[in-house]
């Protein structure tokens, strides 16, 4: 049998050693930001999302082993484990197999074959299963079982509880069940129809049948959402001749004179018992693997979206329009801080839309104001064209001014929050909101950790899946992001410092804490006298943690403390210092550690070559920000209506959902158009996630508008053959 790290080693395609170094690691309680950035040598710079995929089977497979010798233990009290079925569970690849061996076994509720044990028919079932050649005729059998005390007054009762317990020994047949499940997966159908005459929007799966191997996982949810909403009635089905076939040649002798009670049984047990047992089974297994494909398409949609560029360092005015209460306006300075907010009412009429424009004016020459950014929600058009029209008259009175539309999914989650109230006591919900607004164009990352990562907007029916898988997948990729990219202690929210690795929102606290009774932290050290922040938790926080106001530059790098020698060393074989480091002369730092031997360089500095070379570049920018080597966003400073658009268009747009069937691109109209997977590339994908990622910058070409129902189709390929 093979161990669990032979097993995770051949699915990663990894050394076993390798797998057997982050096993290790885990087991010790380090983070996977961690071991991503620190132990590479440990496990041949595997990345973030490998090694959670590691650690998300190390999980499934210690379970299973566990069950594994859970189920023996428990046939071996009934004093029923053979050597061969124990061979049998100890091989079985995952629970839904361990469970079939064990089905015999388990104890179950009251069913028509324990009535018939109970009076004393198991011996003639077992007589009749065994189809030997001299078996006595089923009828002339059963005979001899006649016990009108056991209720039991005639051989066909007899034969009919013999039959029971027949067709229930055939269902629990593991084997059986396997090749069952095969053929159901292989020749299956997923069908829907419509349990309503009303027009919904479930209409696509009124009249609705697919083989199970080519179903998708989006119509899976959007089928068994119908279904729950009582408008669709579902089922999973397989051709029943197919299926009885398989049972047969399973368990049936020919020509044998018990071979018709035999066939009779088998056919009573799969349509009683198996058949729906397997699509009760496969219902599961689709939802399963649909919540799989959801939430791992969700994380991936994710993942761009906190790491686009932040606009830094920018006085930036937030707008969160609104028709009855008004635009909420708040303007924060290049480090978020408040400096500003009020109310404006432009969709009450003129005069109320001159007056918001004359009030932002001056808000904007008050403060030397750059940028605008405008949630996407409710009344976005309308303060929009309010905007363009501000930017024009501050254009002519000498101000730089641009806008950007900033999706604003979760704002209000967020600025209704305790969080929210804690962090801005003083403002009310919705101007809470505004400010959040503006701080997404100034530091994505920073803000949107602050919310429920699935209201935020880039998921497919998210919310039918598991909240705690969700949670886990989707508390990962913001883990991994924001551990990539690095947290200024100094000015990090304790909503950011909990999300760094070896920090809880405790400790987090904790630091905020202490840089408040204290001051600036002015080192990495310094982080040792933060209560309940100890050693272990030092070491795999340290290096995410950037400390500007430290005399060493390296406080301000992702160069990890325990490396800090490693660098001084690289520094003294090629002749610089930290000064250096600060002052910005290392550009032809590569080319020195080349023409020394990087496997000597490494082996001087003491440590592996990935190490190396990332010390290495760090050293050359030190506090440098990954995302700033991404695409900028688009910022406009003119508006584009709905009515405007015409098909044949070519126009830029920001990538804002990318789902199963297509991409949804923000082209500047307030409304987003979708890009159908067929119009996504010149050549064929099996998931638009193959060719854009949310937060990309690309080509549109406008294929159809939908005044009246607010659609517009685009196509990427289209523009690309245009251009």
């Amino acid at each position: 049998m093979e161990t669990t790290l032979q097993i995770l080693a051949e699915e990663l395609n990894r050394p076993v050693q390798h797998v057997a170094n982050v096993v290790q690691l885990l087991d010790e309680g380090a983070t996977i930001p961690f071991i991503a950035r620190y132990r590479k040598e440990l496990h041949g710079t595997m990345d973030d999302t490998t090694l959670r995929t590691l650690e998300e089977r190390l999980r499934y497979l210690r379970s299973l082993q566990e069950r594994r010798e859970t189920v023996k233990n428990a046939i071996l009290e009934k004093g029923k484990l053979t050597e061969d079925l124990s061979s049998a569970i100890d091989a079985a690849k995952t629970l839904a197999e361990v469970e079939d061996l064990y089905r015999p076994f388990k104890e179950k509720r009251r069913t028509r074959a324990s009535m018939a044990r109970e009076k004393g028919l198991e011996p003639l079932a077992e007589l009749l299963f065994a189809q030997q050649p001299d078996c006595p005729a089923p009828l002339a059998a059963a005979s001899g079982y006649i016990n009108p005390d056991k209720g039991v007054e005639t051989a066909e009762e007899a034969l009919a509880g013999a039959s029971d317990i027949l067709a229930e020994q055939i269902s629990d047949d593991a084997a059986l069940r396997k090749k069952l499940r095969e053929l159901l997966a292989k020749h299956g159908s997923l069908t829907s129809t419509a349990a309503t005459e009303e027009d919904t929007v479930y209409r696509l799966y009124y009249q609705f049948s697919q083989p199970l191997s080519r179903l998708q996982g989006h119509q899976v949810l959007a089928i068994n959402r119908g279904e729950k909403e009582g408008v669709l009635k579902v089922h999973v089905e397989l051709d029943r001749e197919l299926g009885l076939r398989t049972v047969r040649r399973h368990v049936v002798v020919p020509g044998s004179p018990a071979m018709e009670f035999v066939k009779s049984a088998a056919e009573d047990a799969y349509d009683r018992l198996i058949a729906p047992a397997l699509e009760r089974e496969s219902r599961a297994s689709l939802t399963e693997s649909a919540f799989d494909g959801a939430i791992g398409q969700f994380a991936l949609n994710l993942r761009p979206l906190l790491m686009q560029p932040p606009v830094k360092g920018k006085v930036t005015m937030g707008l969160d329009p609104g028709y009855r209460m008004g635009c909420k306006v708040a303007v924060v300075d290049g480090t978020g801080k408040v400096l500003d907010t009020a109310v404006v009412y432009p969709t009450y009429g003129d005069r109320q839309r001159r007056e918001a424009i004359s009030l932002l004016k001056k808000m904007i020459k008050k403060y030397h104001i750059e940028h605008i950014a405008i949630g996407n929600g409710t009344a976005s058009r309308e303060t929009e064209q309010m905007a363009v029209e501000l930017i024009a008259q501050a254009k002519d009175e000498g101000a730089r001014v641009s806008y950007m539309i900033v999706s604003e999914a979760g704002a209000s989650v967020y600025s209704a929050s305790p969080l929210a109230a804690e962090e801005f006591p003083e403002y009310d919900v919705n101007l809470r909101s505004a400010v959040s607004i503006a701080r997404r164009l100034q530091d994505p990352l920073a803000e949107l950790v602050k919310i429920d990562p699935k209201a935020i907007g880039v998921g497919q029916y998210q919310h039918d899946c598991p909240p705690k898988r969700l949670d886990e997948a989707l508390g990962g990729v913001v883990e991994d992001c924001v551990n990539a990219v690095g947290v200024d202690v100094n000015t990090a929210s304790p909503s950011l410092l909990q999300r760094v690795a070896g920090l809880t929102p405790t400790t987090a606290k904790n630091v905020v804490a202490y840089r408040e009774a204290n001051g600036p932290f002015t080192s990495r050290k310094q982080l040792l006298k933060v209560p309940k922040l100890g050693p272990k938790a030092f070491e795999q926080c340290a290096g995410f943690l950037r400390v500007p106001e430290s005399a060493n530059i390296l406080d301000n790098t992702a160069v990890h403390p325990e490396s800090y020698a490693a660098a001084e060393q690289l520094l003294v074989l090629t002749g610089h210092t930290l000064t250096d480091v600060q002052a910005g002369r290392l550009s032809e730092l590569p080319a020195q550690v080349r023409a020394y031997g990087e496997e000597r360089a490494a082996q001087a500095a003491g440590v592996g070559l990935p190490t190396l070379r990332d010390v290495m570049t760090e050293l050359m920018k030190p506090g440098r920000d990954i995302r700033d080597d991404l695409p900028a966003p688009i910022l406009r400073t003119d508006v584009l209506e709905l009515k405007d658009l015409k098909p044949g268009m070519v126009l830029t747009g920001t990538v804002r959902n990318v789902i199963d069937f297509g991409v949804f691109v923000d082209i500047g109209v307030h409304q987003d158009g979708l890009v159908h997977i067929s119009q996504v590339a010149n050549r064929f994908i099996k998931h638009p996630s193959e060719v854009v990622s949310v937060g990309d910058v690309v080509k549109v070409l406008v294929l159809e508008v939908d005044e009246k129902k607010k659609r517009i189709s685009l196509s990427m390929k289209q523009a690309k053959e245009t251009v």
